[in-house]
């Protein structure tokens, strides 16, 4: 594995991709975001699990909250410094885009996987920068902002994996998400699983399956 590297001050990992032919070189690149005291190594295997051969681009968190990574400052548990949270958003998409063309994968569509802090601000960059992600995997995500008007992601994909006895998300809050994704255009396909907060093997394995329907299949039938 190679050493972190450091760009617009986001200490991050670049993984690049793997295998030959037209369908591999068009293969988009994940955008992994971890969950609040992760850092940049943190979802670097789950990304070649969920899209095999494809470039992994993974930041880590800007803030220390008492020494735990995090993308954006909160007030309380799930309530969000929403000033804050705009700032570091655009941020981030600055760096995502200045960190493609670093690596020469400015050609190709970024999908984000997020967990928990990581799915919020991947919400949050659907959201306020639109056009920058292709689609996005969302797991254990709230409602980050409201913004108005809202942006057009018109036919963007999205995957929401929820868990029905999550103790710091309610269940409103999910479909609250949902529902702001498709009135600003979004495919969403919310999955409710049985569990907590916690990342399952499930979600994983319905992600990569969702990852596959949508950029393995439709490469393989141009």
């Amino acid at each position: 594995m190679q050493d972190s590297s450091e760009l617009l001050g986001h200490r991050y990992r670049f993984v690049p991709a793997t295998g030959a032919g037209q369908s591999a070189a068009s293969r988009p690149a994940l955008l992994l975001l971890h969950g609040t005291g992760g850092d940049e190594a943190d979802l670097l295997p789950l990304g070649e699990l969920l899209l095999p051969g494809a470039p992994l681009l993974s930041p880590r968190g800007t803030v220390s909250e008492h020494g735990a990574p995090r993308f954006f400052r909160r007030l309380a548990p799930g309530v969000f410094d929403v000033e804050d949270l705009v700032q570091r958003t655009h941020a981030l998409a600055d760096f995502v885009q200045a960190a493609v063309e670093r690596h020469g994968v400015a050609d190709r569509p970024v999908v984000a996987v997020g967990y928990s802090n990581g799915a919020n601000i991947a919400a949050s960059l659907l959201l306020l920068r639109p056009g920058l992600l292709a689609g996005a995997v969302l797991w254990r995500a709230m409602v980050p902002l409201e913004p108005e008007p809202l942006p057009d992601l018109t036919g963007t994909p999205v995957l929401l994996g929820a868990a029905r006895f999550d103790p710091l998300i309610p269940n409103d809050d999910v479909e609250r998400l949902a529902a702001l994704l498709r009135e600003s255009g979004a495919s969403v396909a919310l999955r409710w699983h049985d569990t907590g907060h916690g990342l399952t093997q499930d979600d994983v394995r319905e992600a990569a399956a969702w990852l596959a329907t949508r950029w393995t299949e439709e490469e393989s039938t141009r």
